[in-house]
């Protein structure tokens, strides 16, 4: 026989795993076919066949009720971020600058991927499989953050911006109701869930980040898309039987750039420095202790329309201290966290209170205690 042959599975995660291209693992597959006489690597267009399997556009599943505006075919793979969309966007041909998955070909095919570990999670649980067939949801945490310069060193390409973007998400957890039960029980959790392993890319641009007419035309389909699933139940087959999901999405992999462009605020250097609360630089640097999370989505939402349409006929400035720096219309629904603008703002100030305390104490004894 063929003695010692890899499978091309296996030939697979080598190849991603090391970060090869296709053309280097074609290399290495010749050389390696050519010194041992024998084909210990598989060749690519078996790769291709394992990788299919993978890929989201693989497996069926159906929405009840189905979803609007959005095909019922399954085995999609990747499409054009804009199709639908107009030909052209500004210079860039509009068909070279965005691929994506459908969201919900892409769910499925992350939810199919921890097929294993939701089976053995219910399993655990004590619980009776065909008794667990609705009553599932998942929580999906999503992230968008710019990737920086990728332009080519000496590319002869499409002409696109320097700059691209990525918008991916994490399945956190899956949990059950069963029929009879009150509490819900969480059978999977992600063991990483900061690790590129678990983060599932939905879309690619090339998009500077701060080019907000593109990033939200390109995103757009992607928001309502996610809409409409978040009004419907996916029925996906698990350990042989139906079973009915419903997804739940936060907001919260997006630095604070990112986030005041999908919230429709100032940008960075704004004198309203906070994405969580209406603090302004001068009131912030005054109190440096007490701030609680005011802002939301809604909220942005009115603001906007309130310095859309101006009600009270008040000057720039005044309008501008109305809505506390929401200038565009708000797009997506984010959900800021503490980030390490803040965390160094807490530590400062406890420092900034012991410092207060020793100095306090050197002023009022000769000797200070230790």
């Amino acid at each position: 026989g063929r003695g010692f042959g890899l499978s091309p599975a296996v030939c697979l995660a080598i190849r991603v795993n090391t970060f090869l291209s296709c053309s280097q693992y074609h290399k290495m597959y010749r050389t390696v076919k050519a010194t041992r006489g024998r084909q210990i690597f598989q060749p690519l267009h078996s790769l291709r066949a394992a990788e299919k399997e993978l890929l989201p556009g693989f497996h069926q599943f159906e929405w009840q009720p189905a979803l609007k505006n959005v095909s019922p075919s399954c085995n999609v793979g990747i499409i054009n971020g804009l199709s639908g969309w107009s030909s052209s966007v500004d210079d860039v041909p509009a068909d070279t600058i965005t691929r994506r998955f459908r969201y919900d070909v892409a769910l499925v095919s992350a939810l199919k991927d921890l097929e294993e570990d939701i089976m053995e999670g219910l399993r655990e649980s004590g619980m009776e499989d065909s008794a667990c067939t609705s009553g599932f949801s998942v929580m999906i945490k999503e992230c968008c953050d710019g990737m920086g310069d990728v332009s080519e060193k000496h590319g002869g390409g499409p002409v696109v911006p320097e700059k691209a973007v990525r918008f991916s998400f994490t399945v956190m957890s899956v949990s059950v109701l069963a029929d009879d039960e009150e509490e819900e029980v969480t059978i999977f959790t992600e063991p990483k869930p900061n690790s590129e392993l678990s983060c599932k890319p939905l879309c690619l641009m090339f998009v500077d980040e701060s080019d907000h007419e593109t990033l939200t035309g390109v995103l757009g389909p992607i928001v309502a898309e996610r809409k409409a699933m978040k009004e419907s139940r996916l029925i996906l087959s698990m350990g042989g039987l139906s079973r009915s999901f419903r997804f739940h999405f936060r907001g919260t992999g997006y630095d604070e750039k990112m986030v005041r462009e999908m919230e429709g605020l100032e940008a960075s250097g704004s004198t309203y420095v906070c994405t969580l609360c209406d603090s302004s630089r001068a009131e912030a640097s005054q109190n440096m202790v007490l701030h609680s999370i005011t802002r939301s989505h809604e909220e942005n939402l009115e603001r906007y329309e309130i310095w859309r349409t101006n009600p009270f006929s008040e000057s720039v400035d005044e309008l501008r201290d109305r809505v506390k720096g929401v200038s565009a219309k708000p797009f997506m629904e984010t959900q800021p966290t503490l980030d390490a603008l803040h965390c160094d703002i807490g530590n400062a100030t406890e420092f900034y209170k012991i410092f207060q305390d020793e100095i306090g104490e050197v002023y009022k004894k000769g000797n200070p205690s230790r």
